[in-house]
């Protein structure tokens, strides 16, 4: 006998049993053992930081990242799943800094870098255990014994080696460039980490300012002589503080400019910014007068007075000299940047803080002025704001502009605004020193090696990250932090000679002196002599971007070269990564940037990228809004498959955000989890009471299973097989996923439904025994289908049915390899069209709120396909009983059962008959129903027009359907349903009796009573029916009925009992009967 079933069975109590299982019988290892000698399956896991809690964002990667290698083990491969962790970065220096009280760089470097930094590696890993217990709680298998860690000597060594590889193929420089940077945290930012959910909307100053122009350019083409005397440039800025490092002006060559007279001043600005500036009402006249239209290129090289004094001693004459005789600044320019959707069209340029800015100042020759410390507050080169933050000084430079005379206008605006990713400052763009590695010089090469990469959806490949490596810019990898892997390049001070180290033997060798740990604090002391001219040699004082070492975990992970190096260039690139969809300008990209420079290579071959879970509200989840469950308690209430197959059943898997709620998981639970079980356990109690146990051999042939219930079972299933390996062999889980949901339904709702009587009957016939042997092929094979999927469900289904023969675990055994020999396709065909012609039927049903448990006199169906007429006759009786119909009656024509109105297609017609649309639609209104028909069976139809005859096809008009009699109709292309809805009274007392016999089914259920537990039965009419003789009638005509669906030895009719078992009221339409029952002993 099987184990019994429980029905109501706690899910997440049982996954904890089976985990114990697992871990009793080390399962996850022996997956991986009993594989040793068979092809190795590489999988690259990112390492998430462990100074935070694992969350739903964690989850949807996590979960794929255990369901393909779960199915690549289970289809022969060897699959170890090494974890890792990242262990260096701001996310933990930011931890540190706040227990320490630590609020700057300043109060660092005063606490001691060296303590710092143990700090740091004291606290990076506090929440491991936690992670250990969450990942395992899920069903992941993943080695966390063999985990690699960044902070490691061996991985960072292997960096030192990455780091030189692209120092000696000329991939690494150190430049000024304008880079984003945080205050806070006092480092910049690559361009790829503004994406990581960076952006926040801001209230900022919007300001207009006057900028006096004094002169122009001896040899430029200017206007200046038709100026008058008191003319401005009206500049628009968002950033006040960067005023007082403006050293130029930029218009646009072509735009329009229009010089303007406001009372005794005279404005210049774009022309389509006018109303915007000087707005007044249509009936009004304006406040200003236009005297003059230029072209922005008439305006190059003019000159205007500084709005603030600290850099006017870079002011030029009209050679465009300073007096020292260098390129003057306070000039116009024509840049190519300029747009006319907001501002004024003339833009102001502070070299030091805007990229274009820079770019435009330094194509003139002018200087680059950056008057702010690390911690972005101004220095004594302002003196009016020395210390001050710089975001803190607006308010202030306002004021000043507006005592000046020099402010125009005041507003604010709301605006997306990048932020630091790590601790949420504002961000600002300066100039400021960094290392690069070339990446536009490798773009091509990751170009070709993302043509290579199979991507999961397809469209990231060409979308989101083809389009980011095509826009791709230099990549800024040094950090001005300390805990971090250290850049290996030693400076020498005197000569400036640049030797980039990639070893610890290579320092040792150079240095004299042991070297064990690679940190900060350890290699900054260590110095070397000059090659070129024997002075010390120092380290640069950066560390690497966290980035960079979780790109080159592939390498670091193995310690390579170092070690590993045979093993390492077999596995490399890997077969599959599976990230978020964030990580497309992340991981995704420094892993592809790595492994283009060094091998010109893929660093993957295959990736699943999935979408974001936000907050049921469509907000992201905040732990401050408390806005979502806290994921373990959604574990313990739900379960682990439940969350798994919320996740991975939804769009989530397409790269598309996906909107988390409780409601979500119980309705998997509802609709698929616990239907799958049900047919489980629907198996398993009628099996242990005929004492059927394991009852079908490998000999079994299709041919053997005579009933067409059987063979269309194992035919599906044979083809679920087909389709679901195809799709897992693409990573498209989107595809698989869903065909197995919807076969848990075909299971439940048509195969156990019509073959209920097959094993509710008492005979052991051949019938009998060939039902439970395909539902148990059924249910066995299908649960190594979806184990990678429900790994816990699919083990206890596993554990009750499998022979002795059979693997220990579900997940030890063999994938299912499809069959051809088990499939039919015509018998596929045709319950297809029957299940077709049931859904529609029900759907109406639904429409006009038939119950299905009411019965209707019958179904009318007309279809154009001869094939589909043949099924539905043979078929006849399972519509009948699916339908809760008396008869089916079949028509040729569908004009038989409706009468039909058509109109033109006015979006496929219009194109084809332009003016003579009017008169043809006319006349389509006017077809005759027997036209209308001929339209359906194929024919065309001829109308007269006045250029002379046009023919027109179904697919140029919609023809509405309008019922005759009291039948409600519903089409779907070929096939008509028509249901008859005139509800007799003899109907109407059998629907009664069908709610009846549901009613004391599920009270049967209620009180714990086993299928085969015969019962006495009290049925009485409830006081609040309106009705009483029609329950009385209906319930003597069908008793026998009653009493042989619900196994009544004897049933007393409006009798109230005093004592019973269990007791209910159910409904019936607008009637109420109460029901009694009691065991029978």
């Amino acid at each position: 006998m099987y184990k019994e079933v429980n029905p109501k069975v706690d899910f997440a109590k049982q996954e904890e049993e089976i985990l114990s299982f697992w871990e009793e019988n080390d399962i996850f290892k022996k997956s991986i053992e009993n594989r040793k000698d068979a092809k190795e399956f590489v999988l690259f896991d990112g390492p998430p930081f462990a100074t935070g809690l694992p969350h739903f964002g964690h989850f949807v990667p996590g979960t794929i990242k255990d369901i393909i290698p779960r199915y690549k083990t289970m289809k022969g491969y060897k699959v170890p799943r090494r974890f890792g962790w990242d262990c260096h970065g701001l996310p933990v220096e930011n931890l540190i800094e706040k227990e320490l009280s630590l609020n700057s760089k300043t109060d660092i470097e005063k606490y001691g870098v060296a303590n710092f930094n143990e700090e740091c590696r004291k606290s990076v890993l506090r929440y491991v255990k936690e992670w250990k217990k969450t990942i395992t709680r899920l069903g992941r298998w993943v080695d966390f014994d063999a985990d690699y860690k960044t902070m490691n000597p061996d991985y960072m060594e292997s960096i030192w080696y990455v780091v030189k590889s692209l120092f000696e193929k000329d991939l690494l420089y150190a430049g000024y460039y304008i880079l984003p940077y945080c205050p806070r945290c006092s480092t910049v930012l690559s361009n790829h980490e503004l994406s990581m959910d960076g952006y926040k909307n801001v209230q900022d100053p919007a300001i207009t300012v006057k900028f006096k122009v004094v002169g122009a350019l001896k040899d430029s083409k200017t206007c200046y002589q038709d100026l008058p005397e008191s003319t401005f440039f009206l500049v628009w800025t968002t950033t006040p503080w960067t005023l007082p490092s403006n050293l130029g002006l930029a218009v646009g060559a072509d735009f329009d400019y229009v010089l303007v007279k406001e009372n005794e001043a005279c404005y210049i600005l774009q022309a389509s910014r006018l109303e915007a500036l000087f707005p007044h009402k249509k009936d009004e006249e304006p406040s200003y007068r236009i005297l003059k239209t230029l072209k922005g290129s008439e305006l190059e090289g003019l000159l205007y007075e500084p709005i603030f004094p600290y850099f006017s001693h870079f002011k030029a004459d009209e050679n465009g000299k300073t007096k020292d005789g260098c390129v003057g600044c306070f000039r116009v320019m024509c840049g190519s940047f300029v747009t006319t959707e907001d501002g004024t069209g003339v833009v102001h340029m502070a070299p030091g803080f805007g990229e274009d800015d820079n770019a435009l100042c330094k194509k003139h020759g002018l200087p680059t002025v950056c008057p702010i410390d690390a911690e972005c507050k101004f220095t004594k080169e302002v003196p009016e704001y020395e210390g001050v933050f710089v975001k803190n000084a607006d308010k202030k430079i306002i004021e000043h502009l507006k005592t000046e005379g020099k402010l125009f206008r005041k507003d604010t605006i709301l605006h997306s605004y990048p932020h630091c990713w790590r601790c949420s400052s504002p961000l600002i763009y300066r100039a400021v020193e960094s290392w690069f590695v070339k990446v536009t010089k490798i773009k091509e090469t990751m170009l070709r090696a993302n043509d290579e990469i199979h991507w999961q959806p397809a469209h990231i490949k060409n979308g989101r990250f083809g389009k980011w490596l095509e826009g791709a810019r230099d990549w800024a990898i040094s950090r001005n932090r300390y805990w971090g892997c250290p850049i290996p390049i030693w400076r020498c001070k005197e000569c400036g000679e640049l030797h980039c180290v990639g070893s610890r033997s290579e320092l040792e060798k150079l240095s004299g002196k042991k070297v064990e740990d690679l940190h900060k604090h350890f290699v900054d002391d260590i110095t070397f002599p000059c090659k070129k001219c024997g002075s010390p040699m120092h380290r640069i004082s950066e560390v690497l971007d966290c980035w960079f070492e979780s790109g080159a975990m592939p390498y670091a992970q193995n310690h390579y070269p170092f070690e590993n190096k045979e093993e390492f260039e077999k596995k490399f690139p890997a077969d599959f990564i599976a990230e978020g969809l964030d990580q497309t300008r992340g991981w995704f990209y420094t892993l592809t940037v790595l492994s283009s420079a060094l091998f010109e290579s893929k660093a993957f071959k295959a990736c699943v990228v999935s979408g974001l879970v936000l907050a049921k509200d469509g907000k992201k989840m905040s732990k401050s809004l408390r806005n979502y469950t806290d994921p373990n308690e959604v574990v313990d209430s739900f379960g682990a498959d439940a969350l798994r197959l919320f996740l991975v059943n939804s769009n989530v898997v397409k790269a598309e955000d996906l909107k988390y709620s409780d409601e979500g998981i119980k309705d998997v639970l509802k609709g698929i989890i616990i239907p799958f079980w049900n047919s489980y356990s629907f198996y398993v109690t009628y099996a242990n009471i005929d004492g059927v146990y394991n009852p079908i051999s490998t000999t079994t042939e299709l041919f053997h299973f005579t009933n067409s219930l059987d063979r269309w079972l194992l035919s599906i299933t044979e083809k679920l097989v087909f389709d679901v390996t195809l799709a897992f062999d693409e990573y498209d889980l989107s595809s698989a996923i869903p065909k197995m949901v919807s076969y848990i339904d075909l299971l439940n709702n048509w195969y156990i439904r019509r073959s209920r009587r097959r094993f509710w009957k008492s005979e052991n016939d051949g019938d009998k025994i060939q039902a439970y042997q395909a539902l148990y092929a059924a249910l066995k094979r299908f649960s190594l289908l979806f184990a990678p999927v429900l790994p816990f469900i699919t083990e206890v289904i596993w554990q009750n049915l499998k022979c002795e023969k059979d693997a220990l675990s579900v997940h030890l055994a063999d994938y299912p390899v499809y069959d051809e020999k088990w499939r039919d396709e015509e018998l596929e065909f045709k319950m297809e069209t029957v299940q077709k012609c049931i859904s529609m039927g029900r759907s109406l049903r639904y429409q006009f709120n038939l119950k299905i448990r009411q019965p209707l006199k019958a179904v009318e169906i007309v279809t154009r396909n001869k094939k589909e007429q043949t099924v539905l006759l043979e078929m006849e009786d399972s519509i009948i009983e699916e339908l809760n119909v008396k008869e089916v009656i079949f028509h040729e024509r569908e004009d038989e059962m409706v009468d039909y109105t058509a109109k033109a297609a006015y979006k496929v017609l219009g194109k084809k008959l332009g003016s003579q649309m009017k008169d043809v639609a006319k006349k389509i209104e006017e077809l005759s129903s027997s036209d209308i028909q001929g339209l359906l069976d194929g024919a065309r139809l001829s109308i007269e027009t006045s250029d002379g005859m046009i023919e027109i096809t179904q697919e140029e008009v919609i023809i509405n359907r309008i019922e005759k009699n009291s039948l409600k109709v519903i089409n779907d292309g070929t096939l008509t349903i028509g249901l008859d809805t005139k509800i007799t009274e003899e109907l109407l007392l059998e629907g009664y009796v069908r709610d009846l016999v549901r009613g004391i089914q599920n009270l049967r259920k209620d009180c714990d009573l086993l299928v085969t537990d015969r019962i006495q039965l009290y049925v009485y009419y409830d006081e609040k029916s309106s009705d009483c003789n029609s329950l009385e009638k209906a319930f003597n005509v069908h008793k026998d009925y009653i009493a042989s669906e619900t196994l009544s030895t004897n049933i007393i009719w409006n009798e109230v009992p005093n004592e019973v078992l269990g007791s209910a009221t159910v409904e019936a339409s607008d009637q109420i009967w109460s029901i009694g029952i009691e065991k029978h002993l």
